[in-house]
């Protein structure tokens, strides 16, 4: 297949580039590479896939050195004629969308970054599937949408009426412009939930990375809500894995859905809903105590209340995924902090 993936300089997306090349797909590579955390890292795992330091050059097309179907582009979604000259020129068969503004609390003194992307650069990458016949569009949500939904495991039926940040609420709006393109048009349209995601080049605003940096480096970490809460913490692997699959599972309508009984995870549109997470929230200071045993040594914790936008508990149920697939995130805890501890003392050469 020709795929156009977003967020290609991204954690996750890196990931998935590599994947889809690995598969035999020629892929087509986009990421705006803004400073929302340092870039060098972003062009860290460009290098990884064999693209030059010319990444830095704006429109400018540059060919992998180590994977011939892989093009590397730096262009921002938001920017509505360069997202049409891409799809116009480009005659994608799919298109995995992972380019966002990330991020809870960030949204809160920076909301207009969220609309800007999350919201009109997501409306381009509509416009640009409906204007060329993508074949199957796969979009990132998040975990998130749930907000003050109480039931666990998190179920794809569950409503996702009350987000808590505006984040969330962006990556709501994003299922709903996807699901009347979807009804309208006819595309097939597939938004996946992910919980928590961490591993090798991950991103360095999250806990993950910020745990074992402070760890490592004597530093200071802040534990919030004083250590109670709990996360589905998902191994990049394993993410990497459900994209790939899902890629090939592509939507169609459901003719027994019932409007009378809504399935928010589907519809008589060809749009569908999945969850991606591990099954196993994890306590927030047995986390740190794992990455604590695995460094040999001690945190040193400042505990904090809980912050704005965030929530308590986050628990998946991949089961939707697992029938659709024949995957299901399976990756322990242990083995993935293990890996993520070994990539983070190679690359800062600890």
């Amino acid at each position: 297949m020709k795929i156009l993936l977003t967020g290609a300089a991204g954690f996750i997306g890196a990931h998935v580039a590599e994947k889809l090349l690995m598969e035999g797909n020629e892929v087509i590579g986009i990421d705006c590479v803004n400073a929302y955390y340092d870039p060098s890292l972003k062009f860290a795992r460009l290098s990884r896939l064999g693209i030059s330091s010319e990444s830095e050059q704006w429109s400018k097309p540059i060919l992998s050195d180590k994977w011939p179907l892989f093009t590397f582009i730096r262009m921002d979604i938001s920017d509505k004629e360069a997202m049409k000259a891409i799809f116009e020129e480009g005659k994608f068969d799919v298109v995995v969308h992972l380019a966002a503004q990330p991020g809870v609390r960030y949204s809160i003194t920076h909301p207009q970054s969220y609309i800007e992307n999350n919201i009109n650069g997501f409306l381009n990458i509509l416009e640009g599937c409906r204007k060329t016949n993508i074949k199957h569009l796969v979009f990132a949500s998040s975990s998130s949408v749930y907000g003050l939904n109480g039931q666990i495991p998190f179920s794809e039926k569950h409503s996702i009426a009350h987000p808590v940040s505006l984040y969330a609420a962006t990556k709501k709006s994003n299922e709903l412009m996807a699901h009347a393109y979807s009804y309208i048009f006819r595309i097939p349209i597939t938004g996946l939930r992910f919980f928590t995601v961490y591993g090798p080049w991950g991103r360095p605003d999250m806990s993950p990375f910020l745990f074992i940096d402070g760890i490592m480096n004597g530093k200071t970490i802040k534990v919030f809500n004083n250590g109670d809460m709990l996360r589905d913490f998902t191994y990049i692997d394993d993410i990497t894995e459900s994209i790939a699959r899902i890629v090939k599972v592509i939507p169609t309508s459901n003719n027994n859905w019932d409007s009378m009984a809504a399935d928010p995870s589907c519809s008589s549109a060809p749009y569908k809903i999945y969850n991606v997470g591990n099954q196993q929230p994890t306590k927030l200071l047995d986390y740190i105590s794992a990455i604590e045993e695995i460094i040999g040594k001690k945190a040193i914790k400042e505990m904090h209340p809980m912050q704005p936008g965030d929530v308590y508990q986050t628990y998946a149920d991949s089961s939707a995924l697992a029938q659709a697939t024949g995957f299901r995130p399976s990756v322990s805890l242990r083995d993935g902090i293990k890996k993520t501890v070994e990539w983070f003392k190679a690359y800062y050469n600890l």
